[in-house]
């Protein structure tokens, strides 16, 4: 035996499927990678998981990321000279209504554009698949023929026997005790020695809190995540069944989605595995710590909490109900606040990353591997993989926000995610300092990276109810609500509470300069406000911000809400060591309105002495009401309107004077939905669909920001330039879309003679011209004005038009400039 390694590149913790899959990724690409585990391979979640393996998701990004791992699985024996058992049956998922095969269409046309062969199926062909299934209250079904099942030790071990291969070390029963760190870099602690490395992964699992805790000293944060108790039970041989199997084979994959479980065949038994309604999180309270080690170990039995989707399994399959429980599986699930896992960059901890709490780990551990490891050695990833990045929560992600989402995710694990559905529990962690105005004048709320931000506001009599959101349709209590908000801003004035702009303040010796060798185009000159993107050596787009300059070296950033670490990290990842400058989050300091429409300036007039005739683009501070205020002539709305930046303490003055002066010019307060019916008319773009790193800045249309020439290098320009020469294989238009009850959603595929040639990055009603908008990226040649295309809304194609490279409402920008 070798002696204990003493140096790495990479410093894996944790050793399951994720670990051992994220092992062999960077081994593969030719780093120096040590894996510790605390006991043997495979100890914590990944020994008890059922192992299935759906490639389905209404996530672009996981779906990308689970069929990367299924064809992974197909050629990983034979390249690693492994065997392993690897199911591949199909699955048919159930659907009981409208909505659900709605959804089902959205899938299906999503895995056909990434390769897939999903099939839609109509209740008449399910027998034939599935012949001891009743079918009789069922509306339909959507057919994988690629899912199935594999044995989890068995992938693991043969993960970890190609990491071998290439190079990697796996340390088994040689728990991590701790991290500390030094200029030279990370030094991971363990009982038999330590470890120095450059880069360290946090794999371990439902111990990935635990370890995060170590990397609190360095800048990092509590894991956000709850560990819950997921069961399943086999039951014992059913004679009819091996009947069956030893002439047909295995039965495909069962999931009743609308009941909330899957049931799969299990030798010549079945094993039925629900998501309990009344589930349970364990080791949350101090009388149910969490153990030292609780390797290979599971929770006791608590079948009871199974009773109804037992009964309604053995009614959907009476075959179940003719075996005895043969045995049962009760095990810890770690659960992320969404359902999603962690793969990135540790948010604010240099050289760390997390690969941890996964729901699904057994199907998007190959995935999750490809991904990690291009985070490691490449500093970047090959799909836009903000659904999983761990910077996408922030800091209200306290311990009880965990436990309340990993309930409510786990009892609704098939829940379908509706466009105007916002689920209520963990709510208002992040408040505006007037919230309480906007509940009074009837703010339905959605929360924006824990800010509470009215959607739209509700009259008496509305419905607000939680299931009248639970339609992929347009039309709802809300559309007159929305259409009233847009048409005040249109013809009078608006006035939207923005809490929670991500913002920071940068300033110092060098600042300016910084900023223009970091983003592709210009930075505006003092008392002007402009947008910066930044692209990554790809020349793919990482960001958009806008930047008030207040001095020659002094800016206020401004990014979207969910932006707020990501986009920290990218400035603080590229500023140069012993900078003159410094760069500070004061997100929380300040508020925001939004002032917009044809009478804001006359609203403004009897609140400031303030100079309204500065042109767009200009800001400048001033006295609103006696209060000061930052004035800012922009408008994501596309009319004359003005950001009025302002303290949280003098927020509510702020607030209450311009609603006061806007009482006789048809002032009305609008929500986030009429915003982005707004903007949708301007072909303005909403960060992580329209602008993400699956496009280049060519590609997605901003080539004013780029300046080709600038001679400072910056991230992206070489690659910019070659693509310039050679023409983008893409181009982002706006359509108008020719819709049905429903708008297209992200990622809806275009269409054009029969074949897909693009998709959709955004879309929704513009009430302002009234017809539906899609936003999307097209095949270069059909990215002229006329060209008829088709766009598949949820299984119905419908007629789009791509229109002129320019606003559809206001195409010249007056209203916006007057």
């Amino acid at each position: 035996m070798s002696e204990f390694p003493t140096q790495a590149r990479v410093v894996i913790i944790g050793g399951g499927a994720v670990g051992a899959s994220c092992a062999y990724h960077i081994a593969k690409a030719g780093w120096d990678v040590v894996v510790l585990e605390k006991n043997e391979l495979t100890a914590g979640s990944t020994w008890h998981a059922a192992g299935n393996c759906p490639s389905f998701s209404t996530s672009w990004a996981v779906m990308n990321m689970q069929r990367y791992s299924l064809d992974l699985y197909r050629r990983l024996a034979d390249e690693v000279d492994y065997p392993m058992n690897y199911h591949v049956t199909g699955s048919i998922r159930l659907g009981h209504s409208r909505e659900r095969m709605q959804e089902f269409e959205r899938a299906c046309s999503m895995g056909r554009y990434q390769g897939l062969d999903l099939e839609m199926l109509a209740v008449s062909d399910l027998k034939a698949r599935y012949p001891f299934l009743e079918t009789h209250d069922l509306t339909g079904a959507l057919y994988d023929p690629d899912d199935g099942d594999i044995d989890p030790a068995q992938l693991t071990q043969a993960l970890a026997k190609g990491a071998r291969m290439a190079g990697a070390r796996i340390e088994r029963f040689c728990p991590a005790t701790g991290v500390s760190r030094d200029s030279d870099g990370w030094i991971v602690h363990t009982d038999k020695g330590d470890i120095r490395c450059e880069k360290v992964v946090n794999a371990a699992g439902y111990y990935a809190q635990r370890v995060g805790e170590w990397f609190k000293p360095y800048g990092g944060r509590t894991v956000p995540m709850a560990v819950m108790s997921h069961q399943y039970f086999l039951t014992e041989e059913i004679p009819a069944l091996k009947e069956w199997s030893a002439e047909n084979g295995k039965l495909p994959l069962l999931r009743d989605v609308d009941s909330s479980y899957y049931l799969r065949q299990e030798k010549n038994g079945l094993n039925l595995g629900p998501y309990e309604r009344n589930c349970k999180a364990h080791w949350v309270t101090p009388d149910d710590p969490m153990p030292e080690d609780f390797s290979f170990q599971l929770y006791p039995d608590d079948l009871e909490r199974l009773e109804w989707h037992i009964e309604d399994a053995m009614a959907r399959v009476p075959l179940l109900g003719e075996g005895g429980v043969g045995r049962n599986i009760n095990g810890p699930i770690p659960y992320a606040p969404d359902g999603l896992p962690l793969i990135g960059p540790m948010p604010g901890v240099p050289d760390a990353f997390e690969a941890c709490v996964f729901t699904f780990g057994i199907t998007q551990a190959g995935g999750a591997g490809k991904v990690l490891a291009e985070w490691v050695t490449e500093g970047q990833t090959e799909w836009d993989m903000w659904a999983v990045d761990p910077r996408r929560y922030t800091d209200y992600t306290d311990p009880q926000y965990c436990i309340d989402k990993a309930i409510e995710v786990y009892g609704h694990e098939y829940a379908m995610h509706f466009p105007h559905h916002e689920w209520p529990a963990a709510r208002n962690r992040k408040l505006s300092p007037v919230h309480d105005r906007i509940l009074a004048q009837g703010g339905v709320m959605g929360a924006y990276n824990g800010w509470e931000r009215a959607n739209w506001y509700a009259q008496p009599g509305d419905d607000t109810s939680e299931a009248a959101t639970h339609t992929w349709d347009r039309n709802g209590p809300w559309q007159p609500r929305i259409r009233e908000e847009c048409h005040a801003v249109r013809d009078a004035a608006g006035l939207l509470d923005l809490p929670g702009f991500s913002r920071y303040r940068l300033q110092g010796e060098g600042a300016a300069e910084f900023l223009r060798g970091l983003c592709t185009g210009g930075i505006p000159k003092v008392g002007r406000i402009g947008l910066l993107y930044f692209a990554d050596d790809r020349g793919r787009i990482v960001t958009e911000m806008s930047a008030m300059r207040l001095d020659e070296d002094d800016f206020f950033l401004i990014t979207a809400a969910a932006a707020q670490w990501h986009d920290l990290e990218w400035l603080q990842r590229h500023a140069p060591a012993g900078a003159g400058f410094t760069l500070t989050d004061v997100t929380r300091d300040f508020a925001c309105q939004i002032l917009t429409g044809p009478k804001s300036r006359d609203i403004l007039a009897t609140l400031t002495e303030a100079d309204l005739t500065q042109p767009w683009l200009t800001h400048q501070s001033a006295q609103l009401d006696g209060t000061w205020v930052q004035l800012v002539r922009v408008s994501f709305a596309g009319e004359l309107g003005w950001e009025v930046h302002s303290k949280i303490a003098d927020t509510p003055r702020v607030y209450d004077a311009i609603m006061a002066a806007g009482q006789t010019q048809g002032l009305k307060p609008f929500g986030m939905y009429a915003l982005n019916s707004l903007r949708l008319e301007k072909g303005y773009r909403a960060w992580k669909g329209d602008l993400s790193t699956d496009y280049s800045m060519l590609e997605g249309g901003l080539e004013r920001f780029v300046k080709l020439d600038k001679p400072q290098a910056f991230p992206g320009q070489a690659a910019l330039m070659a693509e310039k020469q050679q023409g983008p294989k893409k181009r982002f238009v706006t359509m108008v879309v020719e819709a049905g009850a429903a708008d297209a959603p992200y990622m809806s595929t275009v269409w054009h003679d029969g074949e897909i040639v693009g998709e959709t990055t955004s879309g929704g009603w513009g009430h302002r011209i009234d017809a539906s908008i899609a936003l999307g990226m097209i095949r270069r040649d059909l990215a002229t004005p006329g060209t008829e295309l088709e766009i598949d809304i949820y299984g119905e194609r419908r007629r789009a038009v791509v229109k002129a490279d320019q606003p559809l409402w206001d195409p010249q920008n007056e209203r916006l400039k007057a």
